[in-house]
């Protein structure tokens, strides 16, 4: 008696990411479905004949047509598969939801939706799925509890399929909301625990894991693009779970100095040899240091707007990235008149002002760039 399946969640289907343009948002909402297809081909590949999803299939409840239809479509082309979806608190199961939507215009036979807190059974009556799906973006309470009372034989392979947060893991007590307790495996005499919430993948124990999302949709989520490959030999063994990739792009925080021409080009070129295929990476680059004005430009052409295109996208953040102009600089400004007096008088607050000196360094530098941007049409 075993049982193969695929564990996945928080697909969010339809998330929307405000911080890039739309050209780019559309590759990033692409990607999402085509992590999709990327499932379904390695349950094929693995023999794993159910997918099991904990939870936010969809971003929000609010979606278009077509939005909600395109993973269905995207599943509909593995019938070999069963994928059985689970609403969360992005998606939640409410009257005349989208759940329901789906439901009265037909799933495809491959699919299925748990809406209601029953057991289910799979692979041939050798296992049982308990899902616990949410109803409500928030609740107090643990919708996993009703599994301890369960009555079921105990040659079952029991599968507990949730969504939300346990005890100790970005939370310090059960006040919280969507609260699942770490121990139900053990309280419910559960094989395995499938849970959805966190975007990062992570092991509670050994029956209990977060596959995390398919598709890393931010900075800061730590091992995501994957899932769990898990294999049960038995309802009492121990799971075999293993990690498989599934993203597309890859999520890069970089923190450099730079304080020289030659800084500004070994990063220029360490950036260009980040991956071999720089359109699939999403970069965030922090920078620190001191640059004249004359190198902050270069740093904007060779960087902002030179290598940054090579990447699907690039965020820099030059906050600590300060101003050290030189008297050339000053003098490529202006050798006297007001713009210079201007440009002397931004030097010293930024020098030398605590509340006014980031206010200062910005201007000049604007100061600066414009300058020279002028000097060049004038040519």
């Amino acid at each position: 008696m075993t049982l193969k399946f695929i564990h996945t969640s928080d697909w969010q289907i339809g998330k929307v990411f405000r911080f890039v343009d739309n050209a780019t948002m559309g590759l990033l909402q692409e990607a999402r479905l085509r992590a999709i297809t990327r499932l379904g081909e390695l349950a094929e590949a693995h023999g794993a004949t159910h997918i099991l999803v904990a939870g936010d299939v969809y971003h929000m409840e609010a979606l278009s047509t077509r939005s909600l239809n395109q993973p269905l479509e995207r599943m509909r082309g593995f019938p070999g598969t069963q994928w059985h979806l689970l609403p969360g608190n992005h998606d939640p199961h409410r009257p005349n939801g989208l759940w329901d939507q789906l439901l009265r215009k037909g799933l495809p036979n491959n699919v299925r939706v748990h809406i209601t807190p029953e057991p289910v059974m799979l692979q041939d009556e050798a296992a049982v799925l308990l899902p616990a799906p949410l109803f409500h973006r928030r609740t107090l309470a643990d919708l996993t509890a009703y599994m301890d009372d369960v009555n079921l034989p105990e040659s079952l392979i029991r599968v507990g399929l949730a969504h939300g947060s346990v005890k100790g893991f970005g939370s310090d007590g059960k006040d919280v909301p969507n609260y699942i307790t770490p121990d139900r495996p053990t309280r419910a005499h559960l094989t395995y625990l499938a849970l959805g919430d966190w975007h990062g993948q992570k092991q509670i124990n050994d029956r209990c894991w977060y596959s995390g999302t398919p598709e890393i949709d931010a900075f800061d989520v730590i091992d995501g693009g994957q899932a769990l490959l898990v294999d049960i030999e038995g309802p009492h063994a121990v799971p075999t779970v293993k990690p498989i990739a599934t993203g597309y792009y890859r999520w890069i925080t970089l923190l450099e100095q730079v304080n020289s021409r030659a800084d500004i080009d070994y990063l220029a070129e360490k950036l260009r040899d980040i991956a071999d295929e720089l359109d699939r990476v999403l970069i965030h680059l922090s920078v620190e240091g001191a640059l004249s004005l004359e190198n902050r430009q270069y740093f904007e052409e060779q960087i902002v707007d030179g290598v940054s295109a090579a990447f699907c996208f690039m965020r820099v953040d030059d906050r600590r990235l300060f101003p050290q102009p030189t008297a050339e600089d000053l003098d490529r400004i202006d050798r006297g008149g007001f713009v210079r007096t201007a440009a002397d008088e931004l030097k010293r607050l930024a020098e030398e002002s605590e509340s006014d000196g980031g206010i200062a360094a910005a201007a000049l530098q604007r100061l600066y760039i414009e300058h020279r941007k002028l000097q060049a049409e004038q040519r």
